[in-house]
C-alpha cells in the first residue's frame, strides 16, 4: 500500500487492505474490504459493507455505496456511481433524519472482469456479468449478461458475445 498522507486519506481502521495495494490522495474508506493488487485512484469514498476484488482498477472521482461487490479483475472508470437504495428519503415517517434501521440496502454485484465506463450510473439490485463491458455514461437499471456490451439511458444491449480474449502476435 501507498504510504497514506494523514491530511490527503480517510482510511477507518477497520478497512482490510490487500497486499499491494495503491492508494491516491483525497480518498475516503471505512468499513470496506479491498482485495491484492487493486489501485484505487483520487477522490474515491469505498463505504462500509463493500468488497473490492483482487486486481480491480477504481479510477477518480467513483463512489462505491454499502453493499457493493466487485469481484476480481473488475475494471471501474472515472466518475462511476453506485447507488443502494430504491426509495432514498432524508426523513423517516416521524419528521426525523432516516437512521440506518429505516431503510433497505440493495446491494450490486459487477462479476470477474466486468468494465464500467466512465460517468456510468448503477441502480441498485442489478448484477454486472462476467466479462460485460458499460459505456461510458450509462444508467444501468437492470441486470447486464455476461459478454455483453451495454450503452445508452437506459442502457441497452449493443453487442453479445463480446469476446475478451487477446489475440497472439
Amino acid at each position: 500500500m501507498s504510504a497514506p498522507s494523514q491530511m490527503n486519506q480517510r482510511i477507518a481502521s477497520d478497512v482490510k487492505l490487500g497486499r499491494n495495494v495503491r492508494i491516491y490522495d483525497f480518498i475516503n474508506l471505512y468499513g470496506c474490504e479491498i482485495g491484492d493488487d487493486v489501485k484505487i485512484g483520487t477522490f474515491v469514498e469505498i463505504q462500509k459493507g463493500s468488497k473490492i476484488g483482487n486486481r480491480c482498477k477504481v479510477s477518480s472521482h467513483t463512489f462505491i455505496c454499502e453493499g457493493v461487490v466487485l469481484e476480481d479483475d473488475v475494471f471501474i472508470g472515472h466518475n462511476v456511481t453506485f447507488i443502494n437504495d430504491r426509495y432514498p428519503r432524508a426523513t423517516n415517517g416521524k419528521g426525523q433524519l432516516q437512521a440506518d434501521s429505516d431503510w433497505n440496502c440493495v446491494g450490486t454485484l459487477v462479476k470477474r472482469g466486468a468494465s464500467i465506463g466512465s460517468g456510468a450510473v448503477l441502480l441498485c439490485g442489478i448484477t454486472v456479468g462476467q466479462n460485460a463491458m458499460v459505456g461510458a455514461g450509462s444508467v444501468v437499471t437492470r441486470d447486464v449478461p455476461s459478454d455483453t456490451i451495454v450503452a445508452g439511458n437506459p442502457a441497452r444491449i449493443v453487442k453479445k458475445n463480446q469476446t475478451t480474449a487477446k489475440t497472439p502476435c
